[in-house]
């Protein structure tokens, strides 16, 4: 079974913190002396933990005027690579939490995961984490919260775009990739299981497949990897060791109905994600 990887059907009260070849789709059920360049590298790395720590010292967006917007700057090595701690450091400012509350008298609780796709504050994420809800919350890098709404919907890439009401103090809008190869090693950043900022790493494992998730239907296009996602991953960014975002995490598969991760995973194209949700990437 396909699993997605982003929703829950119920969390903790209160919340905890914050294949195949195409031709056969694969069922699913859901979840929701290198001294010198090493040293730029360091800098680069720098740059991105100072301003998460300026913002953690400054809670919650500015009173007036607009964001600072800071674009992340990875230092590649010499083989244009960054280590899996520097892609972290470098993506993490443009990470977001999200929580939803259902309609009803017993209104559901879910989370998922979201990355900053543009300057304006647009937020990628998988459209069955926030579809149906009467309330979305999306906690930045800094700590700061703020109700945000559905801008754009595509049902048939499971992509959504978010805008949030409040921006962060500073805003750190992720750099977008192109299609990754396959072998190329990747990161997964997002909330797996209600852990905030959790990383994992892997290698793409295959390109253009096409699954059948359970609520979703049949997304085709995707890249399978098998960086360990689960249940609160989905709509987190997949990144490639440049520290581009390549994908956005849509699934996971599972022939159990425990919908936990056994090695497969799905992520839509950044390419894909942005035309169908948000804005066009700049490739």
């Amino acid at each position: 079974m396909l699993s997605r990887a982003g929703k829950l059907d119920r969390l903790p009260d209160p919340p905890p913190a914050a294949g195949p070849a195409d031709a056969e789709p694969v069922p699913a059920t859901r979840p929701r002396s290198r001294v010198g360049i090493r040293a730029l590298v360091a800098v680069g790395v720098a740059v991105a933990l100072a301003v998460t720590a300026v913002v953690a010292f400054r809670w919650g967006a500015a009173e007036s005027g607009a964001p600072a917007v800071v674009s992340p700057s990875p230092s590649p090595s010499d083989d244009g690579t960054l280590t899996v701690a520097e892609v972290y450091q470098v993506l993490l400012p443009s990470v977001v939490s999200i929580r939803t509350t259902g309609a009803g008298r017993e209104p559901s609780a879910a989370s998922g995961t979201g990355v900053l796709a543009n300057a304006d504050g647009t937020i990628l994420t998988a459209l069955h984490v926030v579809k149906g809800a009467a309330k979305i919350e999306v906690t930045y890098a800094d700590g700061s919260s703020t109700p945000a709404k559905i801008a754009a919907a595509d049902p048939a890439t499971d992509i959504a775009a978010l805008t949030p009401e409040k921006l962060p103090e500073v805003l750190v809008p992720a750099v977008l990739g192109g299609v990754p190869g396959i072998g190329e090693p990747v990161v997964a950043i997002g909330d797996p299981l209600g852990l905030t900022g959790s990383a994992t790493t892997g290698v793409v494992s295959g390109l253009e497949r096409s699954v059948t998730v359970a609520d979703v239907g049949k997304l085709s296009g995707l890249i399978q990897f098998d960086a360990a996602v689960n249940p609160g991953s989905s709509g987190g960014p997949l990144v490639n060791m440049r520290g581009e975002t390549v994908g956005i995490v849509v699934a996971l598969a599972n022939p159990t109905e425990a919908g936990t991760f056994i090695g497969i995973g799905f992520a839509v194209p950044i390419v894909t994600a942005a035309a169908g949700g948000g804005p066009p990437p700049p490739l």
